[in-house]
């Protein structure tokens, strides 16, 4: 049954614990497996590939079959349904037309001292993609990690995922790819595809970035990876914040908590509210919903143990607490939901209203679902067309802008102790004298 917390102090100790539920006993363990697979991938490549993916997936793939046929992919579009295949299109639709709007564009800046100073953004060359297989298959997520980067104008986007137990991709991933812009697609997952995308082997590129949630040897490999490429977040497992009043449909706040909980038994499903008898009403309610839930006892798992129920004084306290847990999703169903985010300083994505559950971001609103997970909204934001662009500063000096800085630059150079600093403006303040 789901928790019930009326004690602040009590509910402050619970989120935290909750936010800390990525760091367990076994942390060093697992981060000494990861960093030991990627020296063996980096120095064996496809072997140590092929190698790792029997012992960890259970899977004998053939060198021939790293990489995923354009004609696997043709056959994926006859093996989805119609509907599904107009669902994926209009979700790669609208996402799209999000991040096109969020590009960021080059500028430059003429000043009144004949100085010139700007931004040139420019794409990454390579981009590589994780997906999750395991559990479950998620072209959603084929879809928020490669539009952003086909929308950069990446060159070459690389896709890695693990295959099921009969070698294959599930049609729909495949079909999201391909309307997502990807072509280039490998069958292998965990941290060994991590390094492999970091380092390259024989047959999968290197690339510059890599996107995409994962299991945690997939996160702490990214983690070991980051610097010789960049990544977009350290995921962590899922979680949703629900700030509801009286007038909130405890059936909807009730499927809303569950939807969050059938991700994975760490996933996190947390309700504040100032209403005893919502609190109640909802309580019951998931117990209902959960009798005959196809994914009952991996749901359960996760509310038994990272679920609650936390009774606030008002809304005003209750987005107080939400902003100490910073949560990846946060759902305002409350009747003035406009009002209250004045209040909130820290969330991944923030969905208004009743009609707004956390169902539509994660498929087809548009903004990104890669979202900053246990904490890290307090300073981190979704995965975007940002995260496959990186700019470079433009400075433009003429000679007499650089005359009215010069001393300057002296003074400063000379207090750092770097003579050949000072000396590169002061040559050429010579110079000039001279000549003139």
């Amino acid at each position: 049954m789901l928790r019930i917390i009326r004690d602040i102090t009590e509910a402050q100790q619970e989120l935290q614990r909750i936010s800390d539920r990525t760091y367990n006993e076994n942390i060093e363990q697992q981060f000494a497996t990861v960093k030991d697979i990627i020296t063996t991938v980096r120095k064996r490549g496809d072997e140590a590939l092929f190698e790792y993916t029997e012992k960890f997936d259970g899977q004998v793939i053939p060198l021939n079959k790293l990489k995923v046929s354009g004609s696997e992919i043709d056959a994926a579009y006859q093996q989805i349904s119609p509907d599904l295949l107009k669902a994926i299109q209009l979700a790669a639709k609208k996402i799209e037309a999000f991040h096109q709007q969020r590009v960021p564009k080059s500028w430059v800046q003429f000043t009144e001292e004949n100085v010139v100073l700007g931004k040139r953004y420019t794409p990454v060359d390579r981009a590589g993609l994780y997906v999750p297989g395991g559990r479950a298959s998620y072209p959603s997520t084929v879809l928020m990690n490669a539009i952003p980067a086909k929308v950069a104008q990446v060159p070459r986007m690389v896709m890695v995922t693990p295959p099921s137990q009969d070698g294959k991709i599930n049609p729909a991933v495949l079909v999201s790819a391909s309307e997502a812009g990807v072509t280039e697609i490998y069958r292998v997952g965990g941290a060994q595809a991590v390094a492999a995308l970091a380092y390259g082997t024989q047959t999968i590129p290197q690339v510059d970035v890599i996107t995409g949630p994962g299991n945690i040897y997939v996160t702490l490999a990214k983690k070991e990876v980051y610097g010789q490429v960049g990544i977009d977040s350290l995921a962590g497992p899922s979680e949703v914040l629900i700030i509801a009043d009286k007038n909130a449909n405890p059936v909807h706040v009730a499927v809303d908590l569950l939807a969050q909980a059938e991700h994975d038994p760490m996933a996190a499903s947390i309700l504040i509210t100032d209403s005893n008898e919502l609190a109640s009403q909802v309580q019951t309610e998931v117990s209902r919903q959960l009798e005959n839930h196809p994914r009952r006892i991996l749901t359960e798992k996760s509310i038994a143990h990272y679920g609650v129920i936390i009774i606030a004084e008002d809304l005003t306290q209750a987005a107080q607490l939400s902003n100490l847990f910073a949560p990846e999703h946060l759902e305002l169903e409350i009747e003035s939901p406009w009002d209250l985010v004045e209040h909130i300083r820290h969330a991944g994505a923030i969905f208004f209203g009743s009609s707004s559950p956390e169902a539509v971001g994660d498929y087809l609103a548009g903004p990104n679902h890669t979202l900053p997970t246990s904490g890290a909204a307090r300073y981190a934001s979704a995965l975007g067309v940002e995260t496959f662009m990186k700019y470079s500063s433009i400075i433009e000096y003429n000679s007499p802008a650089l005359d009215k800085v010069s001393q300057a630059i002296i003074d400063l150079a000379t207090a750092e102790g770097l003579p050949s600093h000072a000396n590169s403006i002061r040559y050429r303040i010579e110079k000039k004298n001279n000549d003139s």
